[in-house]
């Protein structure tokens, strides 16, 4: 089939909307780490490796009017937007607990680089956040973003426009289930710090000439580190497990 140089131009162009949207949001690639030239030459990359095998889905569609292109390039910015934001948030929601662990076990005060955001982040929460981006990286999340661009295409065609209900449904069922299970994980952070928190109370009260929160600081920091010793294999592991799951598996 011959096909005008246009149409080619447009059609990687609206593939690029997709599938670089998804890259420019995506965690690891939209690290602030990562310079912007760096993001766009890895979109344009992607976009140029999947062309060939989604021809048949964008071609078809591609159609030369303003009325017609400019809304859909809008919704497939968005598309890609969601697909990328969706891995983001359960990202996200591991930030959380591990500024919520390293509060927890009072080592919040130490700060630390943050690898995802400019903002500083504390230490505990930056090894954290870190050692479970790295695994999903060895184990090919990104590779599972690729494929969830690939059968978005079936999904949501290019003659489907972006549906906002839809995409808000997934938008709250992802952060429900990333909490939740960001939530499990620190679990036995929050108990740790509910009994330690307690017992400190108590022994206070019954002794209020001894400073005791000073004395018991560092013993709080060293059982909190210990546990967090033996819990952070599962806790990341557990992570990685049910990133396919509760983000693009839906």
């Amino acid at each position: 089939m011959n096909v005008a140089p246009e149409t080619v131009v447009l059609a990687a162009f609206v593939a690029f909307c997709r599938i670089g949207g998804c890259f420019l949001i995506m965690p690891g690639f939209s690290s602030a780490r990562v310079p912007v030239q760096v993001r766009l030459f890895i979109a344009v990359a992607a976009t140029g490796a999947l062309l060939v095998h989604l021809w048949d889905h964008i071609v078809p569609f591609i159609d030369r009017r303003p009325q017609v292109l400019a809304p859909m390039i809008v919704s497939e910015l968005m598309i890609g937007g969601l697909i990328g934001g969706l891995a983001r948030l359960y990202v996200l929601a591991l930030h959380f607990i591990g500024a919520a662990i390293a509060m927890l076990i009072g080592y919040g005060g130490m700060g630390g680089t943050a690898i995802e955001e400019n903002e500083p982040q504390a230490a505990l929460a930056s090894i954290i956040s870190f050692s479970a981006l790295l695994l999903l990286f060895v184990f090919d999340f990104h590779h599972e973003i690729v494929k969830a661009l690939v059968t978005s295409y079936e999904v949501a065609p290019l003659n489907t426009l972006f549906n906002p209900r839809a995409a808000l449904v997934d938008v709250t069922d992802t952060l429900s289930e990333s909490f939740l299970l960001v939530l499990r994980l620190g679990s036995p952070f929050v108990a740790y710090a509910i009994l330690v928190n307690l017992t400190i109370g108590f022994v206070n009260k019954l002794v209020p000439q001894i400073p005791i929160y000073f004395i018991s600081l560092p013993f709080v920091i060293a059982g909190g580190l210990i546990i967090f010793y033996f819990a952070i294999g599962v806790m990341i592991s557990l992570f990685a497990d049910g990133f396919v799951a509760t983000t693009i598996g839906r």
